[in-house]
């Protein structure tokens, strides 16, 4: 069996005052053929499994590019046009292949295109012909288009929200092309849009169960894998919205009612999803007056996993005017005040600004003497198993607060965040991170409590309000509350 594996994935903000070239590819994670780590990436861990596979069932596995850009803006022509084309020729070189294995994000949006990865499915499908198994692994935060379905014979997405199973995703992946190519199995695809878009975390309730009941449900009556396509509010493209996406054994007309069923059942959850979000000021006013520590807040809508910044300052001016000093902000993205910060050193007094370079919706920056804490090139954190940089990072002294610059732009993942820069959570009283809840499962067990604020920046966190230009119209809660 001859296996070509590649993957291109982003996720990208249409409203983000960001945009995207092959640097931002490069500086976040880029493996030419055979150059992929043994450690998996959020969108690449059908690399690391599919090595695996190949081991033991002695599999011929051709590698393509594996490249991955932090959320950001949209992606320029060039850069699109450039990735998708090295990927399609390495995919020629390889040929004649049994299947095509793919690592996507799904929600990755060009200047000119808008379903990046259906054209990049439909391009892959038109080189190998309809006998070629294709396959792909989807973030949930994604938009699942006709185009995707039509060229893919698997689609498989995380079920956590933490995207704590990425690794699960691939396997699962991976072992139903296997399973394709042999003839044990002849997969369909069975598609039910819930009409809404809705913020789903899984590690509360009603979808903790939900999660739960989908898993049970596979290996069941020709089920073969069910996942739920969340959707991703920030890109304003035609497919935006919630959808259920089962893949199922040929002619079992079972899978499409369970399909609509389950879609009917997560249209039931609008609006009774999403924790409690509090405005800065009340987060920091509930965790100063609790009695144990740290006590995490959640900045979810300056958060660099949807495509903005991360350079707000609001909650970290909120807890210098509530006197919270006995706290520490993982991170604020500003490179410029990073390099300056290590060109004065380790010890080093200064003035600095630092904050809010990108839009006028993050607060002003902030200007103040600070004290250069520890310095940290090519800083890390984990995610899993996986290591995400953080670029050249430090941490400083502002007022007794702790503030981490990174040069790197990414969402807070894991309390090594702030360890590897010196600084041990345990600590704190109160932690401030910047993500809508990748960071549940790794600091769940450090935090005496977690809370979530709603800062309103970038991130077009209400799409009854969102100037869409593309996205659908008729869907919760843009339509009203309806019924499905």
């Amino acid at each position: 069996m001859r296996i070509f594996c590649a993957s291109i994935a982003t996720e990208t903000n249409t409203f983000s005052p960001l945009r995207a070239d092959l640097n931002d590819f490069k500086e976040s994670f880029y493996a030419a053929p055979g150059e992929h780590p043994e450690t998996p990436t959020l969108c690449s861990a059908v690399f690391p499994v599919c090595r695996r596979k190949a081991k033991e069932e002695g599999w011929e596995l051709v590698e393509g590019t594996a490249t991955w850009a932090e959320p950001g803006g949209i992606v320029n022509a060039k850069t699109w046009d450039a990735l998708r084309e090295e990927v399609l020729d390495q995919l020629r070189s390889a040929l004649p292949v049994d299947a095509v294995v793919l690592g996507l994000h799904g929600a990755m949006v060009a200047q000119n295109c808008q379903d990046c990865e259906g054209a990049l499915l439909e391009a892959v499908r038109e080189i190998v012909g309809p006998d070629v198994v294709i396959g792909a692994t989807l973030d949930p935060h994604s938009h699942l288009s006709q185009k995707r379905t039509k060229n893919a014979d698997i689609l498989v997405a995380f079920k956590e929200f933490p995207h704590t199973d990425f690794v699960e995703c691939a396997e699962s992946c991976v072992d139903l092309i296997a399973r394709t190519v042999k003839g044990e199995i002849i997969p369909e695809l069975h598609v039910a849009d819930c009409n809404m878009i809705e913020v789903l975390p899984t590690s509360r309730e009603p979808m903790r169960s939900f999660v739960d009941k989908i898993k049970n449900l596979e290996g069941q009556k020709g089920i073969l894998s069910i996942s739920v396509i969340h959707g991703f509010m920030a890109g304003d493209v035609p497919d935006m919205g919630t959808k259920v996406l089962i893949v199922a054994e040929q002619g079992q007309e079972q899978a499409s009612l369970l399909a609509q069923d389950l879609s009917q059942e997560l249209f039931s959850f609008r609006g009774a999803t999403r924790p409690e979000f509090l405005s800065a000021s009340e987060a920091v006013a509930r965790a100063k007056v609790s009695d144990s520590s740290p006590v995490v807040i959640a900045d979810v809508w300056d958060n660099p996993g949807g495509g903005v910044p991360g350079d707000s300052t609001i909650l970290l001016r909120t807890l210098v005017e509530q006197k919270a000093f006995d706290a520490a902000v993982g991170t604020i993205w500003d490179p410029i005040a990073v390099k300056t910060c290590i060109s004065a050193g380790e010890g080093a007094r200064l003035k600095l600004r630092f904050g809010s370079k990108m839009s006028n919706t993050a607060g002003p920056p902030i200007d103040a003497e600070v004290t250069v804490l520890k310095i940290v090139l090519n800083a890390t954190q984990n995610f899993g198993t996986s290591i995400v940089p953080l670029g050249d990072s430090v941490a400083i002294d502002y007022l007794g607060i702790t503030v981490i610059l990174n040069s790197n732009r990414s969402q807070s993942f894991d309390p090594s965040l702030f360890r590897n820069l010196g600084v041990e959570p345990e600590s704190k009283k109160i932690l401030v991170i910047k993500s809508t809840n990748h960071f549940y499962d790794a600091f769940a067990p450090v935090a005496s409590e977690i809370l979530y604020a709603s800062v309103d920046g970038p991130y077009p966190n209400d799409p009854r309000t969102t100037d869409y230009k593309f996205a659908r119209a008729d869907i919760w809660p843009r339509r009203g509350d309806g019924a499905n």
